[in-house]
């Protein structure tokens, strides 16, 4: 199959994906990317966002917290600090999702580096972005 590549998506919890696809769009640190067959070799850090997948099969999409994405021409590898399919989200998950990343900015006001407070606004503002982006 010239037209798909290998993709895996694991996070500490589980394996949540083994399959061929077409394209699967990234939330990458620096901006969303497409990743697709032929790919130029690529690694990236992830933010929280919608990891889009596009499969022979059909499609579908997961929330990611954060990772590493690996991309070459035949495969793509992710390995995600949290990972959860989007149509099993809950409204909780969210919010403890929330709660973490509140707790963990509240926590880095504390730190004399302001990068260090930076990245935790940036970490709590895309969290709190992924509720409305999800309508919950």
């Amino acid at each position: 199959m010239a037209n798909t590549m290998q993709f895996d998506l694991v996070s500490p919890e589980r394996s949540l994906a083994s399959l061929q696809v077409t394209a699967v769009q990234i939330p990458g640190a620096d901006g969303d990317m497409t990743a697709m067959p032929d790919h130029s070799p690529t690694i990236t850090t992830l933010r929280p966002g919608i990891l889009k997948v596009e499969a022979p099969e059909g499609s579908s999409e997961y929330l990611v917290t954060g990772g590493f994405a690996q991309i070459n021409g035949d495969a793509l590898s992710v390995l995600a600090e949290k990972a959860i399919p989007v149509g099993e989200m809950t409204r909780a998950q969210l919010d403890d999702l929330i709660a973490e990343a509140r707790a963990s900015h509240e926590a880095a006001k504390g730190q004399e580096h302001p990068s260090i407070v930076d990245d935790a606004a940036k970490l709590l503002a895309d969290m709190e972005a992924l509720g409305t982006h999800m309508s919950l």
